[in-house]
């Protein structure tokens, strides 16, 4: 309702359907620009004019009742609409209120947290200040220990060597007064000597005098009944005859002693004793029967006989064979038959010395052990040695089994190779003693070069059987066998300074089986003594698995070397 009353003189706006009134002129009527304004000087009086001319015209005009309710709509459309601002400035308002509640919430949990982070860091830093200061107090009562136990020793170093020059000092006046004491009486002595000399002088001229005529007297009495003796003796032929036959009767029967006495020796030797070629055997000498016979009748009542291959690791072919040989040659020796010789050829550490011990063992024989390489420096003593050895053999009343090593070393061609004459000789003993079987002695040859023996010595052999190297199965059953023999006994048993890492030990042997192909039985025995040898070096004594790995590997480099020198020395120089 506004331009009713001139309010808004700029752009005055009618009801709709009312003309426009002209505005008024600038200046106003009655052009009072010189008075002074107040605060109604901008009021225009026109306005109402206007208003009541409006008003008129609106009473007279047949929309007056619309325009009317128009405007009442307009201002309640004006009031509703600042009602809904009202409401969205209230909304905007609380939304900005919990805009500030979040932002504060917010920034008070970024405050907690960062006070506890702080706390945190703080805790922290004062446990790292805890710590170091307590390491700065274990080193200084380290370094205050150490100074302790430095001043020790030096205060012990100290009195050892005050002890040490006392004694020195107390042993040098002990050799001082021992030499002062050593002179004075040399000097008392001399100057007694020299003061006595006239009366010492005499004692000696009547010692002289009395001792000369004592020798002079018993002299005399001495000659004079040797004298009347011999010339009674010659003046009876009686007692001359019967002091000859004594002389001769004493003589003879030491002569007789003698012989007897060497004879007797010889025979003990050849039934008892050793020979000189024999190394190593089953039976007692005279020697030790004496020295210890408790201890030869009880390993002689526990030599019960036993399986020829316990502890023998071979092929199953091999094996049946020679159990076959076990057996023949048990029965041959229950039955007082004729041994068969066998020679026993392969690789060296293939199990031929040790299946010929259990082969004696089980056969209830005795056994004994020669290597061929003994013969050749004997010379000329090589035949005398080699009979004994046989006629040695022939008094065991169990039968003996002479196992020969390293044949081919003396057992060569007589036609090609050249071998001295006292080798010659010593060959012919052999092949003297060995040209008939026997029901006392069992003859076995050892070799690596079966090709070399001469043809006699072949013509002598009953059986010939070859050891060759272990295979797969072979070596894992070595492997196991030592294993247990050498780490886990020990291990096990508690009285030995040994321990064993858990791991898989039968995966273990059959890993190792794989990796030592080529190597002979007795590498894979020293293989497990380097297994217990690593154990017992070791600060804590525990066999780890790396450690039988480290083992396994340098046997088997080991064994590629001496093999590469093997096949060098057979292709020989080029």
């Amino acid at each position: 309702m506004s331009w009713l009353f001139g309010l808004n003189k700029g752009q005055p706006e009618g009801p709709p359907g009312l003309p426009v009134q002209p505005s008024p002129p600038a200046g106003g009527s009655g052009g009072g620009g010189d008075k002074p304004k107040d605060k109604w000087s901008n009021f225009d009086p026109t306005g109402l004019e206007r208003a009541a001319h409006a008003a008129k015209e609106l009473d007279k005009s047949r929309h007056a009742k619309e325009a009317l309710d128009l405007s009442r709509m307009q201002e309640q459309t004006t009031q509703m609409e600042h009602q809904s601002k009202m409401k969205e400035y209230e909304a905007a308002v609380e939304q900005l209120k919990g805009d500030q509640i979040r932002i504060q919430a917010d920034e008070r949990r970024k405050t907690i947290n960062e006070e506890t982070r702080q706390h945190q860091a703080r805790a922290q830093f004062q446990d790292k200040l805890a710590r170091q200061r307590y390491e700065d107090q274990l080193r200084q009562q380290q370094a205050l220990n150490e100074d302790n136990l430095r001043k020790q020793e030096e205060s012990v170093q100290k009195q050892e060597f005050m002890r040490k020059a006392t004694i020195e000092h107390e042993m040098e006046l002990r050799h001082k007064n021992e030499l002062l004491r050593i002179e004075a009486e040399t000097k008392a002595r001399a100057r007694v000597e020299r003061e006595n000399a006239d009366i010492i002088r005499e004692q000696i001229r009547l010692k002289a005098a009395e001792h000369r005529q004592t020798v002079l007297e018993s002299i005399k009495t001495a000659g004079a009944v040797f004298g009347e003796g011999f010339r009674a003796f010659v003046s009876d032929w009686d007692k001359v005859t019967a002091t000859v036959a004594g002389l001769t009767l004493l003589a003879v029967g030491v002569y007789s002693a003698r012989s007897a006495t060497a004879v007797a020796g010889r025979y003990i030797e050849a039934r008892l004793g050793k020979p000189s070629l024999v190394r190593e055997t089953s039976r007692f000498t005279v020697a030790e029967a004496i020295k210890h016979p408790v201890k030869v009748m009880t390993k002689r009542l526990r030599s019960k006989p036993q399986d020829a291959l316990e502890g023998v690791v071979l092929s199953p072919s091999l094996e049946e064979r020679v159990r076959d040989i076990a057996i023949a040659t048990r029965n041959t020796r229950q039955n007082n038959g004729l041994y068969r010789n066998i020679l026993m050829y392969g690789p060296p550490g293939t199990g031929k010395t040790l299946f010929a011990k259990k082969l004696a063992v089980h056969s209830g024989m005795d056994y004994a052990i020669m290597t061929g390489g003994d013969v050749a420096p004997m010379g000329r003593d090589g035949v005398t040695a080699m009979h004994k050895v046989f006629d040695w053999a022939g008094t065991s009343r169990r039968g003996l089994l002479l196992f020969v090593d390293e044949a081919d070393a003396f057992l060569r061609k007589r036609s090609t190779e050249k071998i001295s004459e006292d080798l010659r000789a010593t060959l012919n003993a052999f092949l003297y003693r060995t040209g008939e079987q026997s029901s006392k002695f069992m003859l076995v040859l050892a070799s690596n070069q079966p090709e070399q023996f001469d043809w006699a010595i072949n013509d002598r052999i009953d059986e010939i059987v070859n050891f060759a190297l272990p295979g797969p199965d072979e070596r894992e059953r070595l492997v196991r066998l030592y294993f247990d023999k050498y780490v886990l006994e020990p291990a096990t048993g508690g009285r030995q300074r040994m321990k064993l890492a858990q791991f898989d030990y039968g995966q273990k042997c059959s890993d190792i089986a794989k990796r030592t192909e080529g190597m002979s039985g007795r590498e894979i025995s020293k293989l497990g003594v380097a297994w217990q040898a690593a154990a017992y070096s070791s600060e804590d004594g525990v066999l780890t698995e790396a450690m039988i790995d480290a083992r396994v590997d340098d046997a088997f480099k080991q064994h590629l070397q001496k093999m590469d020198w093997l096949h060098g020395d057979e292709s020989g120089p080029d």
